[in-house]
């Protein structure tokens, strides 16, 4: 008997159930007008000029994390073995690693420990698409701009953090 990956309805469901719950940690985390707290100490950072419009993080992020979950999707529909297992432990990690960022800067305002989390996230995120580039092309070419976007936001942070630091 052929070693199957998971069903369409297990998998999507765990998919779905990792971007859901991305969403609403972040959801929870977010400097916007139900956070006031948050939004205020937001505005107030020294933030670099290439700092992008808040606009731009709100359209970014779901696209960059549903690519991840369409990934991690197909990545569950392939047959177990150590490198599609690995990359399923990379994206999962990934995954809750984003949430934790956001707990960490925006709400516990630890910029130097993001700035860490987010460079963590980006070579977890590289590692992901170089694990699942032998299990499943499109799923490690769905991460890819995420990996990008993590390199980015590690320089972002880190310069964040050098400005705000007390």
């Amino acid at each position: 008997m052929k070693n199957k990956g998971l069903s369409p309805l297990a998998a999507g469901g765990i998919a779905a159930g990792v971007l859901g719950l991305s969403a609403l940690i972040g959801r929870r985390n977010a400097p916007d007008p139900s956070h006031p707290r948050i939004r205020r100490w937001y505005r107030h950072l020294d933030k670099p000029g290439f700092t992008p419009p808040d606009q731009v993080f709100g359209a970014v992020w779901p696209v960059l994390e549903t690519l991840a979950a369409v990934g991690g999707y197909r990545l569950l529909r392939q047959p177990a073995s150590h490198a599609r297992n690995a990359s399923v432990a990379l994206w999962l990690g990934n995954s809750a690693m984003i949430g934790g960022w956001t707990e960490l800067f925006f709400r516990e305002r630890r910029t130097g420990a993001s700035t860490a989390a987010a460079g963590a996230m980006a070579v977890g995120t590289a590692a992901l698409a170089a694990t699942a580039w032998k299990v499943d092309r499109p799923a490690s070419v769905s991460v890819m701009p995420l990996a990008a976007w993590l390199g980015f936001a590690t320089l972002l942070a880190g310069e964040v953090w050098r400005r705000n630091a007390d």
